[in-house]
């Protein structure tokens, strides 16, 4: 994909944004994608799997054969669009409205997939929310909270609620991020679960692996998704992904093909590791 776009100052009001009003709007697919029936026959559960990197990784799903149950928190256009897409491509789509940081939810949305899908073979662990602070002094208790709510312990409730239903051959793939690594001044509290997931895929690797799960993660640079404009002020939008190697922001299509990487047999002896589609920067682990 050779899009070099910096984008245009813009902002959204209401968290965690919505992908309809982004100027340009991602790229979700690239053009011309063939799948190759990796996921044939599987069933996928996609939390934040409305728009950004979980619209670009149901739809490629779907282009590999997979059943694809978005979870979602409130952003019902988005949603409704991307089960459009997934449909398009002669795939199965269900999409639920809820708050993955709420274990009552993650279990009753879980039973919903099989229910309505027969069965659950891929676990996605996608859905994050972020909120800048100069200080962390400035961070309230209740943000503090409510961050750690949904980015890690919404991966443990998900977890919990799906390992009954998967088996040998079942993958789980958790979206850490860039900032575990490098640090972000400005995310202090953001940054903090993303190392959590990190430790989080790598430990909850070691303890399914003996049942023939495999766990892995993937650290996402700067990507244009709707986090981005709903998060940020209109100036920083701007010039969000510019610092990088690749001076641009990359694409969601650009990150879910490591989810299908990871999902499918292709990785079938990795386990406990992380991808970094992050326009170049150079990282450890």
């Amino acid at each position: 994909m050779t899009d070099n776009r910096i984008n245009p100052p813009q902002h959204q009001d209401s968290m965690p944004g919505h992908e309809d009003q982004m100027t340009p709007a991602p790229i979700y697919i690239r053009p011309g994608y063939r799948g190759a029936g990796k996921l044939e026959g599987k069933v996928a559960l996609i939390t934040g799997g409305d728009s950004g990197i979980g619209r670009a990784v149901a739809v490629h799903f779907a282009q590999e054969g997979a059943d694809v149950a978005l979870v979602y928190l409130n952003e019902h256009e988005d949603a409704a669009k991307t089960v459009r897409l997934i449909e398009a491509t002669g795939r199965r789509a269900v999409s639920i409205a809820g708050d993955v940081g709420d274990e009552a939810f993650c279990q009753q949305a879980v039973s919903q997939v099989v229910k309505d899908l027969g069965h659950l073979d891929v676990l996605i662990n996608n859905a994050a929310e972020q909120h800048p602070q100069e200080t962390v002094t400035d961070i309230s208790a209740e943000q503090l909270q409510r961050t750690f709510q949904t980015n890690i312990f919404g991966q443990f409730y998900m977890v919990k609620a799906a390992l009954p239903h998967l088996k040998e051959g079942s993958a789980i793939v958790n979206t850490t991020s860039v900032t575990h690594y490098k640090g972000s001044g400005g995310l202090l509290d953001y940054a903090s679960t993303k190392g959590a997931i990190v430790a989080f895929t790598r430990s909850l690797s070691e303890n399914l692996l003996p049942q023939g799960i495999r766990v892995n993660a993937v650290a996402p640079g700067p990507i244009w998704t709707p986090l981005i404009p709903s998060t940020f002020p209109a100036d920083k939008v701007a010039t969000f992904g510019a610092d990088v190697p690749m001076k641009r922001p990359g694409q969601p299509a650009e990150v879910a093909t490591c989810f299908v990487f990871l999902a499918s047999e292709d990785s079938s002896y990795i386990s406990g590791q992380v991808l970094h589609p992050n326009g170049g920067e150079i990282v450890n682990g």
